[in-house]
């Protein structure tokens, strides 16, 4: 394995610096992922982190901002209609989506 550039600084300094512009945190260790998010959003300047933890990826993800935390999580019954976390990862995403337009006309 290499280690490849980091692509969010110019992101969303160059590139793109009035889109709306999600990372996603996964770590191992729960006790480090919200630090990590979080700093991440003061390094970058970008507006959302989808951070999560290996073993519960898949039901389990926090989605942070400069000024919230949303924590959003599968239930059981969820799990048994065969609903994917992605499902409620996007809905949120879409309506901070939706706020960051309407904010920024």
């Amino acid at each position: 394995m290499k280690m490849v550039p980091k692509m969010l600084s110019p992101l969303v300094k160059d590139w793109a610096p009035k889109a709306f512009i999600i990372s996603f945190k996964l770590e191992t260790d729960p006790s480090i992922v919200i630090d990590r998010a979080r700093n991440a959003l003061e390094i970058y300047r970008h507006q959302v982190v989808v951070a999560n933890i290996l073993d519960s990826r898949r039901s389990f993800v926090v989605i942070i901002t400069k000024d919230s935390e949303t924590k959003l999580l599968l239930s059981e019954e969820e799990v048994g209609k065969g609903i994917e976390i992605e499902e409620k990862i996007v809905d949120d995403l879409l309506s901070r989506h939706t706020a960051f337009i309407h904010d920024k006309n």
